[in-house]
């Protein structure tokens, strides 16, 4: 049976640069032939990441981490073991570059491996286990592994359709290329982000700064430049394979749900920080939505604001894109039930209440009380599926 956790969130930021191209512009995108305002989905997954550590509704051994400097993590575990920083950090670069077959893990010359490695903490811990139990045969100056040594570190990484991953892993999966066979499905889905409205143009800040000691008598600006930035309503749209979650986790059902409400707090409160300093655009989604269905197919909403124009009885002059995006939401929503079926539970907070919100489902007045309900019913489905 597929079972299928959906949110779609309306949310407007006020002008900021969250998430940058290669040339420090907010990223944009085509969508009906206009262009629109983006923010990518990897932005979004790293920002919620972020949250679950912050947050702790998850313990610190659960989650992973992403970095080319495992081999720095390893090394400061051999060296909470008692062994020397040089010998610990030397063991751990042996260790790491013996597992694969091509690049991942190699350490380049400014101390890093060539790629970014997404490993759980547990995963790390048993690297280090391995690696102090044998520690002269990894430390040594001349490093000879022995036969089974490669296939003995990666036995430390779970295996592909093991199970028992981290959460962060879990959810948004991994990809080893030189160990396919350690890869993770993500049981999660996240869309970029997109504007509901046509992008009018980029704007640019030209700001200046003043040398605070600099001579009284000497005017004048020390330092100017400009920033670009921009301001739109966004759709934001995420699914996650609920069963797939729980098979991640080796059928940890209570791990299941600590890990599906730390996602679906993040999915409200995380936002990617890109010029946030400059910015501060801390705003929140004024439509959430989640819904949550069964022998189902996934369905993205994007196609509400494939039409970027907003018809005179949409929007009237001086009128904001909240109000009319929620409606073509809602008319989106109500086609698709209509025509697909498999409406599913459903609940929502909205901003505004207009005609058509009651199509999201149940209306809930505060984000813990849409969470607790959203995960009642994933409880409930759970044990239908068993296991």
């Amino acid at each position: 049976m597929k079972a299928l956790l959906e949110l779609h969130y309306l949310q407007n930021f006020a002008p900021s640069n969250l998430n940058r191209d290669d040339t420090g512009s907010p990223k944009d995108a085509y969508f009906g032939g206009v262009r629109r305002a983006r923010i990518s989905s990897q932005s979004f997954k790293r920002a919620m990441r972020m949250d679950f550590r912050e947050r702790e509704l998850l313990g610190r051994d659960e989650l992973g981490e992403r970095t080319k400097r495992a081999h720095e993590a390893v090394a400061r575990r051999l060296a909470e073991r008692g062994h020397g920083e040089e010998e610990a950090r030397r063991a751990a670069e042996n260790a790491l570059q013996t597992m694969g077959t091509q690049k991942q893990m190699k350490i380049t010359k400014d101390g890093k491996t060539e790629y970014l490695a997404f490993l759980g903490r547990e995963e790390l811990e048993k690297l280090a286990e391995v690696i102090h139990r044998s520690f002269d045969l990894f430390s040594a100056t001349r490093y000879k592994p022995e036969k089974d040594t490669k296939a003995t570190l990666e036995a430390c990484l779970i295996n592909n359709g093991e199970g028992k991953n981290a959460v962060d892993i879990a959810l948004f999966g991994r990809m080893l290329a030189n160990l396919p066979d350690k890869n993770a499905d993500a049981a999660a889905q996240v869309a970029h982000a997109i504007g509901t409205h046509a992008l009018r143009g980029r704007e640019f800040d030209f700001y200046t700064a003043v040398d605070d000691l600099k001579p009284g008598d000497t005017a004048g600006a020390d330092m100017l430049g400009t920033v670009e930035f921009g301001s739109a309503t966004f759709y934001r749209y995420a699914c996650l394979d609920l069963a797939k979650l729980r098979e991640n986790l080796g059928g940890d059902t209570d791990l299941a749900l600590r890990g599906l409400r730390a996602f679906l707090y993040a999915s409200v409160f995380a936002a990617p920080t890109g010029k946030q300093n400059t910015f501060a655009a801390h705003n929140l989604p004024s439509l959430l939505v989640q819904v949550v269905r069964e022998n189902a197919s996934p369905r993205n909403l994007a196609n509400a604001f494939e039409d970027s124009r907003f018809r005179k009885e949409e929007r009237e002059d001086g009128e904001g894109y909240m109000l009319p995006s929620i409606n073509r939401l809602a008319s989106e929503m109500d086609w698709q039930n209509r025509v697909f079926g498999d409406t599913g539970n459903g609940r929502y907070i909205s901003r505004h209440e207009t005609e058509k919100v009651h199509i999201f489902g149940d209306r809930i007045d505060s984000v813990d009380a849409l969470i607790e309900a959203t995960l009642a019913d994933v409880r409930s489905l759970y044990a239908r599926l068993g296991g």
